[in-house]
């Protein structure tokens, strides 16, 4: 049985890649356990599987990790990714995002056998695009947040590490993700939980900000994908072609719950809030490269997935899988 490594492993889409993968290869999971891991993310009792608690900054670890193991593949889902906290403190995402990669490409380039990298982007790299324009790998970047300007560096050390020491590397930039497991702070689950909560729904400027929005399963499923069939030292965009304003999700959301707990009562309503600085006011990505090459595309319905994630939601919130102070931070929202 083959060997990955999952970096970010107790987090949102780290942990729904475990899920898939975990009866095709050996899964090694490294997390350094920050406020937006869960433990109630991964099944305790899966097999072909080990945890460890470590920094992707932490070198002797790395090094080590890599003897022990001798992994194929390394999916880096390891990074500070909120953008609120990011205006509000760069410094962890300096850490994780440009130096945390920094230190896993010395490690492969140290290491003596070939490891593929895969490195997970994001769309907001590209920054702000114009109306019926859609990103594409061949596009500038143009970073607005410390966050994406972070992402934006890592993805840049890596090109420079493919072309100077032939790292066997791939980027994908991926468009907003949503489904279960996601950490509360995040738009989807913020609006579910105040509409169930009877609170109003608190939505940055106009709400016009427009984003492209991808089941976190079919994200996976991509970079899978990527990961057997993908050529070395490409970038990939994985997108979806669903884009939406801020206040249509709000709206969708609303109409749905009430739809699915038979509650027409729902008081909750959509609360324009002042602006965060720099907010980017459209993100759309160009996918036809993955498309073409690797024959991957979107399966999922939208409509039929949010209806599944507010159903995860409903459930969750009912036990003690996320605790009370994951509701709380949202900058500028002060839930």
């Amino acid at each position: 049985m083959k060997k990955v490594i999952i970096t970010g492993g107790l987090g949102f889409i780290g942990s729904n890649l475990i899920n898939i993968l975990k009866n095709k290869y050996f899964i090694i999971n490294i997390d350094k356990v920050t406020y937006a891991s869960n433990f109630n993310n991964i099944n305790p009792y899966i097999k072909n599987y080990r945890f460890y608690k470590a920094d992707i900054n932490d070198k002797i670890f790395i090094k080590n990790i890599l003897k022990k193991y001798n992994p194929s593949i390394i999916f880096n889902l390891a990074a500070e990714t909120h953008v609120d906290r990011s205006i509000d403190g760069p410094e962890k995402f300096i850490k994780s995002n440009i130096l945390g990669v920094f230190n896993l490409l010395e490690s492969i380039r140290n290491y003596q056998k070939k490891i593929k990298l895969i490195h997970i982007s994001t769309d907001e790299v590209y920054g702000d695009v114009k109306k019926n324009y859609k990103s594409k790998e061949e596009d500038a970047y143009r970073p607005s947040s410390p966050y994406s300007a972070t992402k934006a560096s890592g993805d840049l050390l890596i090109k420079s590490y493919i072309r100077t020491y032939k790292i066997p590397a791939i980027i994908t930039n991926c468009c907003n993700n949503f489904g279960p497991n996601q950490y509360p702070e995040k738009l989807i689950p913020t609006i579910i939980y105040n509409i169930l909560n009877q609170k109003p729904i608190p939505i940055y400027g106009k709400g016009q900000n427009i984003r492209e929005w991808i089941y976190v399963e079919d994200h996976c499923d991509a970079l899978i994908r990527i990961a057997e069939d993908g050529i070395i030292g490409e970038n990939y965009n994985i997108g979806s072609g669903v884009l939406l304003n801020n206040i249509d999700i709000a709206k969708k959301i609303i109409f749905a719950i009430k739809k699915i707990i038979h509650h027409s009562n729902i008081i909750s309503k959509i609360k324009l809030v002042r602006d965060r600085p720099g907010h980017d006011l459209r993100y759309s990505l160009n996918s036809t490269k993955i498309k073409n090459q690797l024959k991957w595309e979107c399966k999922s319905s939208f409509k039929e997935r949010i209806n599944e994630t507010i159903v995860w939601y409903i459930n969750k919130f009912k036990t003690n899988h996320f605790k009370n102070d994951d509701f709380k931070y949202r900058t500028g929202l002060k839930i």
